[in-house]
């Protein structure tokens, strides 16, 4: 026998499921309205690899954007919690995380923590690799190199 759960919402609607990257698209929206971080971000080419360090304070929370291809997320020192599709897990480095394409994550740094993540790819800048590896995503809160595109609430140092 199946089971099958109905929840609902206004006037007895039922409410349609949220998938963890809709609730991600939402925190980045509220997010946007505060102030913003600018990770410091080391980028790196080398025989047809992207290699994108990125140091965060504890406390820092951050949106990334769609990526369109599958690449490894390493957790190099600290402890993020970070949303995956099977929930937020927190996670304590050194760990690596194999990311599918059409991920977007949000990050929490619960400690001082330095990530880094590895593509593959012809491109030997920064600009290119973005427009290969990321969606577009006119409502993102970077702008390649992980540069803050909206100053308009302020930046965070």
């Amino acid at each position: 026998m199946q089971k099958i759960t109905v929840t609902y919402g206004c006037g007895f609607a039922p409410v349609p499921a949220r998938t963890m990257h809709d609730q991600v698209r939402r925190l980045q929206e509220d997010l946007s309205k505060l102030p913003q971080y600018q990770p410091e971000t080391k980028h790196r080419f080398h025989g047809g690899m992207y290699c994108r360090e990125v140091w965060r304070p504890a406390g820092v929370l951050v949106v990334g954007k769609v990526h369109r291809k599958e690449h490894f997320y390493l957790i190099v020192s600290g402890t993020v919690c970070i949303t995956t599709d099977s929930g937020v897990q927190c996670i304590t480095g050194p760990a690596m995380i194999e990311s599918m394409p059409g991920t977007k994550r949000a990050v929490y740094a619960k400690t001082d923590a330095l990530c880094m993540t590895f593509h593959r790819t012809d491109a030997t800048d920064v600009d290119a690799a973005e427009a290969e590896l990321v969606e577009d995503e006119p409502t993102a809160m970077y702008a390649a190199g992980n540069l803050i595109k909206n100053t308009t609430q302020g930046v965070l140092s």
